[in-house]
């Protein structure tokens, strides 16, 4: 039961409704353009992405081990699960893990690729998905010590995610998609670097070089405040280039807690007192809420 209690904590739950908000928004968009979804061919795709996520999660926890440990200032949200650094599951548990959820996810390509009439863009974006999360943390490429790693996975799990949602309900790419899933590419990519600021000293340490350590922490927290503001102004944007306006309008709702993480972050880059659990909540509730803002809005005008 320690084991199973310590797997759900290694899965990170919070996390995981993120990838289902993701998938439901590219259904809901698929849904209001007057497709008629297919709930057996939902759950399949939703199993495939859900599978990945969580093989995600448990291989940056595996090749993250030595920075967790290192890290004084985990938070639910940033420094890993603990895990690991706590005994509280093996090395070779946790591999184990991300390659039954791996077998999973590629069990649910398979049938989507050979019991339905999938055409052969979802292959490419499924393809696309499998190689942005495997790679996250996993050697050789390792994309999260790279310093290009909150760019490229936010693309796979912010914009293709979705996307992946969309074409393969729809059977058909769509530009109201991408004016939907840009700001929340650059919303997730301001997410990942607040998740990184709490561990700037233990990523330095153990020579992960993320975005945060190559720019620095002021840098790396000028570029946090300029994403959400770009965010806002690219969802403003897009309700003139077609994005329903009450769709745009949802933004509205986040914009008092952009406002509220912004000065978050610049009392930190003054050295005043703040927190890095109200640093860490706040980017993860500004994510969440914007993914499902977007997803019931759809909802209700389709």
């Amino acid at each position: 039961m320690k084991q199973l209690a310590a797997l759900a904590r290694l899965s990170r739950p919070w996390f995981m409704l993120n990838g289902l908000g993701l998938y439901v928004l590219g259904a809901m968009v698929a849904r209001y353009e007057g497709y008629t979804l297919s709930p057996a061919l939902y759950l399949w795709g939703q199993l495939f992405v859900s599978a990945l996520q969580l093989m995600a999660h448990f291989l940056n926890e595996y090749w993250d081990e030595e920075g967790d440990r290192r890290n004084l200032h985990r938070t639910p949200f940033s420094g890993g699960s603990g895990v690991l650094p706590e005994g509280l599951l093996s090395r070779e548990t946790v591999f184990t893990a991300a390659m039954i959820c791996l077998a999973v996810g590629l069990g649910a390509a398979a049938v989507l690729v050979a019991q339905y009439p999938t055409s052969p863009a979802v292959w490419v974006m499924m393809s696309l998905i499998f190689l942005g999360l495997f790679f996250q943390s996993s050697p050789p490429v390792a994309l999260m010590s790279t310093g290009y790693g909150e760019i490229t996975t936010s693309i796979v799990f912010a914009g293709l995610v979705p996307a992946f949602g969309h074409l393969l309900l729809g059977n058909q790419a769509s530009v109201l998609i991408l004016l939907t899933t840009a700001p929340l590419v650059l919303l997730h990519v301001a997410t990942l670097i607040a998740f990184s600021l709490p561990d700037f000293e233990s990523d330095s340490a153990s020579g992960k070089r993320t975005l945060v350590v190559r720019l620095g922490q002021d840098a790396g927290a000028n570029l946090h405040n300029i994403l959400l503001a770009a965010s806002l102004a690219l969802t403003a944007l897009g309700s003139v280039l077609g994005l329903p306006i009450r769709v745009a309008i949802s933004a509205a709702f986040i914009a008092p807690l952009v406002m509220l993480q912004i000065i978050t972050v610049r009392r930190l880059q003054r050295g005043e007192p703040a927190s890095f659990f109200q640093l860490t909540l706040l980017a993860a509730l500004l994510f969440g809420l914007s993914v499902y803002l977007n997803a019931f809005s759809f909802w209700v005008i389709g």
